[in-house]
């Protein structure tokens, strides 16, 4: 099977608070969603990378292209309404059979090793996705009062999340619903049960000009933070 990656990329910079949409923004140089899209051809060089962007954003993208002599080849669709919408859409672009990654444009630093269990373990199960422990203490909000719940029961999700193509394409031929927050959500609509990876640390999300800040110092310091359970699931 070929190994795809669809990148979405929506960002508008709005909680950024910056006119520049976050996957432009520049770290140590270089947009943010160049990062990312190094991260995966660095991964495996025959990867098929689809990029989806805001319509309005693709000529500013490839301007950004022509400045930074980015030549990763990929192929870019604009994408729609909601995420759902843009993977979708994203998806129109795969030739199967396929293992389709599915990430977001504003992650720029997941690891090797996370990236392996990920494709490793979806083209043994059919699907995985990276997560980590809770590690702060959880409270739940309902109504006017609080409880805490037991973090142990707690994983946070990221990206990327991989599937076998002949399960995630009939996925997103469902209706939208509002629950789907991610791809894992929408294969699980569908009836599969999803698998779990150890994800890394340093794969963070940047959406705030606090995560900017972080992102500057993980490159700085060539950070990476390595686990341990290179071909482990989380959960069988």
């Amino acid at each position: 099977m070929t190994n795809y990656i669809v990148i979405v990329a929506g960002g508008s910079g709005t909680r950024m608070g910056s006119d520049i949409p976050k996957q432009f923004l520049k770290v140590n140089d270089l947009p943010v969603l160049m990062h990312t899209i190094n991260r995966f051809y660095d991964f495996d060089s025959n990867i098929k990378v689809i990029l989806v962007l805001p319509k309005s954003q693709i000529n500013y993208w490839q301007t950004l292209c022509t400045q930074h002599h980015f030549n990763v080849p990929h192929e870019t669709i604009s994408g729609g309404e909601t995420r759902f919408h843009s993977v979708k859409n994203g998806l129109s672009l795969v030739e199967t059979p396929a293992l389709i990654g599915v990430h977001d444009g504003v992650r720029p630093f997941v690891s090797p090793e996370t990236l392996k269990r990920c494709y490793h373990h979806a083209k043994a199960l059919g699907n995985a996705i990276p997560v980590l422990d809770a590690f702060e203490s959880i409270r739940q909000i309902n109504d006017d009062c609080s409880k805490a719940l037991d973090r142990s029961t707690i994983k946070l999700v990221q990206t990327p999340q991989v599937f076998h193509s002949d399960i995630l394409l009939p996925a997103y031929d469902q209706n939208y619903q509002s629950l789907f927050t991610d791809d894992a959500s929408v294969v699980e609509a569908y009836g599969k049960t999803i698998h779990l990876v150890a994800g890394n640390r340093e794969n963070i999300k940047i959406t705030t000009p606090f995560d900017l800040v972080l992102a500057n110092a993980f490159m700085k310091a060539g950070f990476e933070e390595n686990s341990d359970e290179e071909e482990e699931l989380i959960n069988p």
